[in-house]
């Protein structure tokens, strides 16, 4: 499994952000995770990617275990954060270029990138300068250029106009053929056309781990399943 999560729990302070949750994720997955604002989501990312560490639990990735000392071990995911902080200042080929060396990766990438996320036109202006649409496409370009075998992006695809949508999800269906991709998102419709499988957590819990295919047949609805379990 590419991802194995087994009991995570984490607290700050007396407050529960995750409860006792567990799932596998194998390669060439697209799983969407979907949970109403505060149930955990991002924690659980940022546990899966070792920016911090849960109090309970263990976390494997490529079937080595995830800490906030796994160096190498980082080096194998692409991460999008929902934030997306870039260097506003850098133009957009330059950025790519830092990112590149941080990760000590062939420069070629670069060009890849800029092609693979549709930003040909833009390439020569400072990011500052961007929309905030061609700004999520810059951040996913900078978590792919180092050709993760797992991705996670969290909000992938906020402030996008509907054919920048189609073009970040083709981008993402792609990238799905042979690797591993774990997703939040609250575009329930981008959940139907893309993923493989959602994960549904609220207030820290599993609540749901199935098909896509298999809830629209039972239920007809992403939406509709997601409100029954989160209401």
């Amino acid at each position: 499994m590419s991802i194995k999560v087994k009991n995570v729990s984490k607290f700050y302070d007396q407050q529960k952000a995750l409860h006792n949750v567990s799932f596998e994720i194998g390669k060439g997955e697209i799983v969407g995770l979907l949970g109403p604002n505060g149930a955990g989501k991002s924690t659980l990312m940022k546990i899966l990617t070792g920016f911090i560490n849960p109090n309970e639990g263990e976390v494997k990735v490529c079937d080595e275990k995830m800490t906030e000392d796994s160096v190498s071990l980082k080096q194998k995911i692409g991460y999008l954060t929902e934030n997306n902080p870039l260097y506003e200042d850098m133009y957009i080929k330059e950025y790519l270029h830092f990112i590149a060396q941080l990760y000590k990766c062939s420069q070629n990438n670069i060009n890849e990138m800029i092609k693979l996320t549709g930003l040909e036109n833009e390439q020569h202006k400072k990011i500052l300068q961007l929309s905030k649409g061609y700004k999520q496409r810059v951040g996913l370009a900078a978590a792919l250029i180092h050709n993760p075998e797992i991705i996670i992006l969290d909000e992938p695809t906020t402030g996008l106009d509907p054919n920048q949508l189609q073009e970040i999800r083709n981008v993402i269906v792609k990238c799905g053929q042979n690797k591993t991709v774990l997703l939040s998102t609250h575009i329930m419709q981008e959940v139907e056309k893309i993923c493989d499988r959602i994960i549904i957590i609220n207030r820290g819990e599993v609540k749901a781990d199935s098909p896509v295919n298999v809830i629209m047949k039972q239920h007809k609805s992403i939406e509709k399943y997601f409100h029954e379990l989160t209401a």
